[in-house]
Parts: C-alpha cells; sequence; structure tokens
C-alpha cells in the first residue's frame, strides 16, 4: 500500500473520529454553548480536538454524578444528623436564601474572619495552626508541589503526626500531578494518612479524564482554625518563579461554627477518595465572634449548577457595587447577562483581571469579555504588579465572599470549589480596602487602549471565545 493510500486512511478515520466524538459532545454536554464548541471543532479540527476531547470533554457525566451521589447520600447517612441542620429553617433567610437550600449550608453566626492579603500572612498564619496542632490537621488542596514550601508543609505534618496528631492530606490527582507515589509512601511512613482525589472511583478506570477536579483549598486544624482561599501549595505562590512574581492571592482565616460546614465538605471528598468516613469531631462549635458565615461548597455531582446560581443570587441582591476579583474572566451568558442588567440599575460593576498570561487560551478568551465588559458599562482593570489570581466577590456593605471559584465554565460546573460567604460590614470594609489598593495597582480598560489592541491579538480573542465554554 503506497503511502499517500496510509496517509489518505488516517485522514479518514481522523475525520470518522471527530464526527463520531461530536455527536458524543451534542449528546453528553451540560449546556448548549459546550456542545456547539465541541462539535464545531472535534468536526473542523478533529487532528487537534480529538485528544483534548477525550482528556476534557468526553467526562461520562452522568455515570460519575450518579456514584458521586450514591456516596453523598452514605456520607450524610453514616455521619448523622449534622450539627447545623437544625439551623436551617432557623436562619435561612439571611444571607444567600436559594444557596442555603440548594446547599443545606445555612448562613452560621458566631464566627470571627480574618483575611490575609498575601501569601506571607496566609502562609505564616497557617504554618503557625499547624504548629500548635493538639490532636487534628486536614489539609486538602488542589496543587502540591514538592518544592520549597511544600517540603516546608511535609516537614511541619510529619513532625505533628510524629507527636500523635491525627494528619490528613487530600490533593488533587491532576492538579498534584508531579507529587510522586513515594512522598506519598513517605508520609504514610510517617504517621500521616494521605491520598490522591481521582475521578476513577465508583465507575471504572479513565486515566485520560482531567474533568471533575477537586480545585478546593482547606486547612482545618483542631476545628479551631481554618483557613480557605486561592492558595496552593507551591514555589509559584509565594511569588518564587518569574514571569508570573509577585503573586497576589488571598486567603482567610475562620474560627467558629462554620467549621463544622468545611468540615462536611472535606468528609465527602475523603470518603469519595478513601472509601473511609474520617474522625472529623464534628459537634456543636463554640460562638468565637459576631460575624456570620456561609460555606458554599460546589460540584458537578449537584443537582443544580449552584455555583453559577449562587453568584446569579448575589449580582441579583446587589443595589450599590458589585466587584469582582478573578484571574480567569470567561463567565457564561447568564452571568454576563446578569452584571449587564447591574450596571443599567445604576450598580458600581468593577472587575479585576491579571494584565498577562499564565494560560494563553485562557487569557485569549478573557481579553473578548473584557472588551464585552467595558462597552456595557463595566470598570475593568488588569493588575500590573505580578499575577493576580484572587477569588474575590464584594456585593454592596455587607458582603464579602472569597475561595476557590474562577469566573469560568471549569470552575461554575466542572471543578468540585469551595467559597465562603460572609456577611459583616467591618469585614466588608477590609475587602473594600484591599480591592482599592489592586485597583490602584492595576491599569482600568479605556476605550484608547481597546483601539491600539494589534489585530492580531483581536483575531485570537474570536477564536479563544469559541471555545470558551469548554475552557
Amino acid at each position: 500500500m503506497s503511502t499517500v493510500s496510509i496517509l489518505g486512511i488516517i485522514v479518514f478515520l481522523f475525520h470518522l473520529g471527530g464526527i463520531a466524538a461530536a455527536i458524543d459532545a451534542i449528546w453528553r454536554a451540560r449546556t448548549p454553548q459546550g456542545a456547539v464548541a465541541w462539535a464545531v471543532l472535534l468536526v473542523v479540527f478533529p487532528y487537534l480536538a480529538l485528544v483534548p476531547y477525550f482528556m476534557f470533554g468526553s467526562n461520562r457525566f452522568e455515570s460519575y454524578v450518579k456514584a458521586r451521589r450514591d456516596e453523598r447520600h452514605e456520607v450524610s447517612h453514616r455521619i448523622g444528623e449534622l450539627p447545623w441542620r437544625a439551623l436551617i429553617s432557623e436562619q435561612g433567610d439571611q444571607g444567600l436564601p436559594a444557596a442555603v437550600k440548594l446547599t443545606q449550608m445555612p448562613m452560621l453566626g458566631g464566627n470571627e474572619v480574618r483575611l490575609l492579603i498575601n501569601s506571607e500572612a496566609t502562609f505564616d498564619a497557617m504554618f503557625d495552626a499547624i504548629d500548635h496542632a493538639r490532636y487534628q490537621i486536614v489539609v486538602e488542596f488542589f496543587t502540591i508541589v514538592e518544592d520549597e514550601l511544600g517540603q516546608k508543609l511535609f516537614d511541619k505534618l510529619l513532625a505533628r503526626a510524629a507527636d500523635g496528631v491525627d494528619v490528613m492530606v487530600l490533593c488533587d490527582g491532576v492538579g498534584s500531578y508531579g507529587l510522586k507515589h513515594t512522598t506519598l509512601e513517605r508520609l504514610r511512613q510517617g504517621g500521616i494518612k494521605a491520598h490522591k482525589f481521582v475521578t476513577s472511583s465508583g465507575i471504572g478506570f479513565n486515566r485520560f479524564q482531567v474533568n471533575f477536579r477537586n480545585h478546593r483549598k482547606l486547612v482545618v486544624v483542631d476545628s479551631e482554625r481554618a483557613f480557605v482561599g486561592g492558595h496552593n501549595i507551591s514555589n509559584l505562590y509565594t511569588g518564587q518563579e518569574p514571569p508570573l512574581s509577585p503573586w497576589r492571592d488571598t486567603h482567610i482565616e475562620l474560627r467558629g461554627p462554620i467549621i463544622n460546614c468545611l468540615h462536611y465538605s472535606f468528609a465527602e471528598d475523603w470518603y469519595w477518595s478513601t472509601k473511609q468516613l474520617p474522625d472529623l469531631r464534628m459537634a456543636d462549635i463554640e460562638a468565637v465572634g459576631s460575624m456570620k458565615c456561609q460555606a458554599l461548597p460546589t460540584g458537578p455531582a449537584d443537582g443544580h449548577d449552584i455555583c453559577v446560581m449562587q453568584l446569579l443570587e448575589l449580582i441579583g441582591r446587589a443595589t450599590r457595587r458589585i466587584w469582582l476579583s478573578t484571574p480567569y474572566l470567561v463567565p457564561d451568558d447568564a452571568v454576563f447577562a446578569a452584571l449587564q442588567l447591574a450596571v443599567n440599575r445604576g450598580v458600581d460593576v468593577r472587575i479585576l483581571v491579571p494584565g498577562q498570561a499564565d494560560h494563553q487560551m485562557v487569557f485569549f478568551a478573557s481579553c473578548l469579555f473584557m472588551r464585552r465588559a467595558f462597552r456595557s458599562g463595566m470598570r475593568v482593570y488588569n493588575y500590573r504588579h505580578g499575577f493576580v489570581h484572587q477569588k474575590v466577590w464584594l456585593v454592596d456593605d455587607d458582603y464579602a465572599v472569597v475561595g476557590s471559584a474562577n469566573l469560568d465554565n471549569r470552575s461554575m460546573r466542572l471543578n468540585f470549589e469551595l467559597m465562603v460567604a460572609t456577611f459583616d460590614n467591618g469585614f466588608a470594609a477590609e475587602v473594600e480596602q484591599m480591592l482599592l489598593h489592586d485597583f490602584y495597582e492595576s491599569r482600568e480598560l479605556t476605550q484608547q487602549a481597546l483601539d491600539q489592541i494589534p489585530r492580531w491579538r483581536q483575531i485570537a480573542s474570536r477564536l479563544a471565545n469559541l471555545v470558551a465554554p469548554v475552557l
């Protein structure tokens, strides 16, 4: 058989595979936009799109969701009646009522929250809590890298485990792909329960599956101090890796009854990965302050797109301002339309995004949404002093949300995320001052800047927008 004939067969098989995958995408995609994006790519560019589709798109969604929900019911059954359940009807009219109903996580009073506005403040507080742990440490991150920061964390955890502290470590199988099995074994030999979060549990093995990632960042020490936010465990997050340094991120430290809700979120993830229920000593936690907080764990196994819906609820309640900080601005049509409506009813809508890219495709797609946002009357700021990675939402003078969710389809629908909402004027004022400083360190988008964008970048943004629903 000639070389030409062989090439012809290969081309035919690629196109046949692309058509078959496009049909699969139309059948399985969660949104029409996602279905169209994958179908176009697979039919027109099957040589480029087939492998990414099997990694990102062919997610066996129904099987995964069923398996995850079954185990969620098992966790709930085995834990028994949770200490905050009785408060849902009592306090459910506060904060985000729809989110309370959807997540079964109420707005709880009696908490204290501290804003940690950079990596130094975050890791100093986190490591201090670990050093003083008496009986239990829970660690959950999307990315743990065995570099200087990662080794520092491991050394501290091993030291506490040697003193009899119960230590549990959970990291994502893709986000922490570089973390070696030998490292996990070393931690286990040192008395630490260490596992990777994988998507194959309950639905068979799929080595190419990179959807349904556990993007949460959570540390809980002795049921007394908890940490939630945008930082992962890597030197990148301490600003030691150019060209993205200095790294701008935000975490919060929490104390009080809200920790039980964070424990429950971790229990579901741990049970999914290990088939064992962690002993988290979930009980009534005494009030330590006056702040109201609500844990907002979301993921692809939810009955609804809760991450999207809670953001829509927040936008809808705004009367004065909505300030959003996100590293990736690729919102769906519903979120973008809600922001446009907010602008038209007189709300001050500001969006803080990076001024440089860490992922080119997402950055180009974000650039198109920046232009659309500006032309809709929103104020858009490009951060100039390094890379901004924080996920912070501020609404009016009382509502602030900090956590792990980006404003893109992956966080809104495909990842397991964890945000914490706070309802407190004093804390909202702190977040306001932090964001005002970030705006000062940024360049506000203007019409003149838009007119100077090179044609090639405009074309790249348009092309990237075609695949925005699958980014």
